[in-house]
């Protein structure tokens, strides 16, 4: 029996185990070698692990669903650079897991946000966005400047990451409790948009 295309075709259990090849292969062929290039595996100067508080404005923010209206990625095109800044590195989410790259905008990007506006800009636009801007349509977020940080939670999450791969020490795990004790969510929000894309931000 002649291999032809039409014989394919013909065959569903022969083209699915075909389609499943093709697709492995590919596969393999694209991602693999990620793992050995230190582009991807290696951060960038000046990135590093996420501080407790930090830490926890992430997981709030992934817990609100911002990554759904902001992306998080700059793309190497000059429209994207010139509005926000260097295009975005692997090197600067090896710690996210997961990443927040992305190409969702219903606001604005945030891979430069970090430094951008003052710390008290940020918490009148988490309480209520259009008081600062005033088209927005982004939801308020009052209850983040009463609600309190759970100190524990944090630490379990970066001995949880340590396991993964994210260099934390035993000291930093168990400073943890103290940089935590007394914050609020709003606090580590802000703290967490403030840290965001500063190790390239100046690069151009």
């Amino acid at each position: 029996m002649k291999f032809t295309q039409e014989l394919v075709e013909k065959n569903i259990g022969a083209m699915i185990a075909l389609i499943i090849v093709v697709v492995a292969v590919g596969g393999l062929v694209e991602i693999v070698p990620l793992y050995f290039q230190k582009s991807t595996t290696q951060p960038v100067t000046g990135v590093k692990p996420y501080p407790p508080l930090q830490l926890a404005g992430r997981d709030i923010y992934l817990r609100e669903g911002c990554y759904g209206c902001h992306s998080q990625m700059i793309r190497p095109f000059r429209a994207e650079t010139e509005r926000y800044g260097h295009y975005s590195v692997a090197g600067e989410s090896v710690y996210d897991h997961p990443f927040q790259w992305g190409s969702k905008r219903t606001g604005p990007d945030l891979a430069r946000v970090g430094g951008r506006y003052s710390d008290e800009w940020h918490r009148v636009h988490l309480s209520n966005p259009r008081d600062v801007v005033p088209e927005s349509n982004m939801p308020a977020y009052p209850w983040f400047a009463k609600a309190t940080l759970d100190a524990e939670d944090v630490q379990a999450k970066m001995r949880a990451l340590r396991r993964i791969g994210v260099p934390y020490s035993d000291e930093q795990i168990g400073k943890a409790l103290e940089e935590i004790k007394g914050k609020t969510e709003e606090d580590a929000v802000v703290a967490y948009l403030q840290n965001l894309g500063l190790a390239l931000r100046n690069v151009r």
